[in-house]
């Protein structure tokens, strides 16, 4: 796992002692929760009928991304019943970051983030005053001293912290599509297996948008 203390956008949050045990919060989830909001999902998609072949061609890139499709199925079906037994994105996100005042959320996407040591899934967040990324499960993280702590990865930074959301693909598989962000201060961030890739691009360079409207300065993204 990426431990790069030089970074000021990424964060290492610890598990609640409940739920260090490796698995997050899935140890405490009841079946019954489970089946729930595989009912729930299975009824939407039933009212979205005429968009399911591009729904699930999504699905699949975005399992495939994971070295391990079981786990990444179960991290989607952990995070879609989190949202459900809490109220929606916009509560699961007021309680994973800080929230500022005034601050507005806007939505959120399922996807992965780059790592020097591969994918991690978990969910990017939108809101009116930050870009946010956490992971679906907490990995196991060394201190200096030696001590093991279950942490989650996250990322935050702030839309006037942005430089450039650059858009790109696979040349060999075209339908490999990834986000490039990147600072004022030239840190980079990498997001890809989306499960709604151009709305998360259209919302990130919304996003930017809007920050360098209000300084004033133009925009800078590749197509």
């Amino acid at each position: 796992m990426d431990h790069n203390n030089n970074n000021p956008y990424l964060q290492f949050a610890p598990v609640p002692p409940a739920t260090s045990n490796g698995h997050g919060t899935n140890g405490n989830r009841s079946m019954g929760k489970i089946c729930d909001a595989l009912n729930r999902c299975g009824k939407r998609v039933e009212v979205a009928t005429r968009k399911a072949e591009v729904y699930v061609d999504n699905i699949w890139h975005h399992f495939k991304v994971s070295p391990s499709l079981t786990d990444a199925a179960m991290a989607r079906i952990s995070q879609g019943t989190k949202v459900l037994t809490e109220g929606g994105h916009d509560k699961v996100f007021q309680q994973t970051f800080e929230v500022l005042p005034g601050e507005k959320f806007l939505n959120a996407y399922a996807c992965y983030i780059s790592t020097s040591t591969g994918p991690v899934i978990g969910t990017l967040y939108i809101s009116s005053k930050k870009v946010a990324f956490c992971s679906e499960h907490p990995f196991c993280y060394y201190s200096p001293t030696g001590q093991q702590q279950w942490m989650y990865y996250k990322v935050v930074v702030q839309p006037d912290r942005l430089r450039t959301v650059n858009p790109s693909s696979n040349r060999m598989s075209p339908s490999d599509k990834y986000i490039q962000v990147v600072t004022t201060d030239g840190h980079e961030f990498w997001f890809m297996g989306f499960i709604s890739y151009d709305k998360a691009l259209k919302q990130l360079c919304e996003a930017l948008q809007q920050s360098r409207d209000s300084s004033g300065v133009p925009v800078a993204h590749s197509e």
